[in-house]
Order: C-alpha cells, then sequence, then structure tokens
C-alpha cells in the first residue's frame, strides 16, 4: 500500500456502527499473559493485537473498547506490562504486547520481552491486523518505525491509531496527522486509514469497534 494517500477514518453508518456495538457488548475475559511463544494459546481464532510504545495507552484503550475499567491492566509505569496478554471476545482474541521502546526493568528483561514482541509479530499466522497506537502528541518516532519495517518484512497489516487525541491543541492535531500519513507512506504494510481516538473522551471508539467487527 506504499504510496496510498493516508486519510483519517470516517465514523461508521448506523449499519456498521450497530455491528460494532453487538461484538463489543459481549463477554471478553482475560484468557492468559505468554512470557515465551511456546505459551501461545492455540492458533484457532482470529487475532486483532494492540503494539505501541511504552505508555501509549494500550492497556487503557482495550478497557474502554470493552467497557471493562479493568480488563486489561493500565499503569502509570511504563513497561509494566512485560507479557503478551491475550483476551477473549466472542469468537475473537484480542492480545495487549508489550510496550517496546522505554521501559522501567532491567536490560535483560527488556531485551528478552522485546525479542518475544519480534517474534510474535513475525510468526502467528491467525494475526489479521495490528492496531499500531501513536501519542498524537508524539507522533512517529524512531521506534515505531522499526516496529514498521518489522511488520512490512512479516506482511502483516497495520492501522494506525492516534491515541489521546483530545490532547493536543488547536492545529496540532493536523500537523501531527500530516507527520504520520508521511511516515505511513513508506510501509507497505499500512492499511491507509488512521483512526483518532481519546479513551478518556470516548471520541473514535465507535469507529475502531466497527472496523474490528468487519473482520470478524
Amino acid at each position: 500500500m506504499s504510496g496510498t494517500p493516508f486519510s483519517i477514518a470516517d465514523a461508521p453508518d448506523q449499519q456498521r456502527a450497530e455491528a460494532g456495538r453487538k461484538l463489543f457488548a459481549q463477554s471478553s475475559d482475560f484468557l492468559k499473559g505468554v512470557v515465551a511463544m511456546d505459551g501461545l494459546p492455540p492458533a484457532d481464532r482470529l487475532e486483532i493485537c494492540f503494539a505501541g510504545r511504552s505508555n501509549v495507552g494500550k492497556s487503557t484503550l482495550i478497557n474502554a473498547l470493552t467497557g471493562r475499567k479493568a480488563l486489561a491492566r493500565a499503569s502509570n509505569t511504563p513497561g509494566r506490562t512485560q507479557e503478551i496478554n491475550f483476551f477473549t471476545l466472542a469468537g475473537l482474541y484480542l492480545v495487549d504486547l508489550p510496550g517496546y521502546g522505554y521501559a522501567n526493568a532491567p536490560l535483560p528483561v527488556v531485551k528478552k520481552w522485546q525479542r518475544l514482541l519480534k517474534a510474535y509479530l513475525s510468526g502467528r499466522a491467525t494475526l489479521r491486523r495490528v492496531f499500531l497506537l501513536i501519542d498524537s502528541r508524539h507522533g512517529v518516532k524512531a521506534v515505531d518505525e522499526e516496529i514498521m519495517a518489522l511488520l512490512d518484512s512479516a506482511a502483516v497489516t497495520f492501522q494506525v491509531v492516534l491515541t489521546k487525541a483530545d490532547k493536543p491543541k488547536g492545529s496540532e492535531i493536523d500537523k501531527i496527522t500530516a507527520q504520520v500519513a508521511k511516515a505511513l507512506g513508506k510501509h507497505p504494510a499500512a492499511y491507509p486509514e488512521i483512526v483518532l481516538t481519546s479513551s478518556e473522551k470516548g471520541s473514535g471508539l465507535e469507529t475502531l469497534r466497527a472496523i474490528i467487527a468487519e473482520m470478524e
């Protein structure tokens, strides 16, 4: 998809919104935390995963999407999530990946879970899409580019979700969106729509739910 113009995902129509609402109204539960590839659950269903830098808001977004305040354990300490956490939702797995980049943990531990992250992203056949979370206050960083390149090489489609979109002021969000779109233009695995979200305000959640429901 390299060279494709990137746009902000539109709000879903009523039918798509309802499909997303129905999916996420179903029970969602924590299945297991995985620290090695041999601990992964059977690859018997579609998987959607959430990746991003430490403290970008992955766990908070999963909780907001499912309406479960404590489904995924959110932390103010970057790098607290050191496992691949699997959650069940209807016939899907929702997967919360360890944050990459800065992490408040010993270097050998950081390296171990970064290896796990890369092994999972490049070797999970049932992984339909990676939602790559980018903090809308900061845009794409070099470490994000590394993950994007990995997903290109693994031919895994990824879609950028801008988190905390209520934080930038005025035209700042437009500048960040343009910066993200320019960065994505170099990556053939990038999906051409960017989703703007705020877990705190609830904006963009309906759109993201509808996108996920269409993959079922």
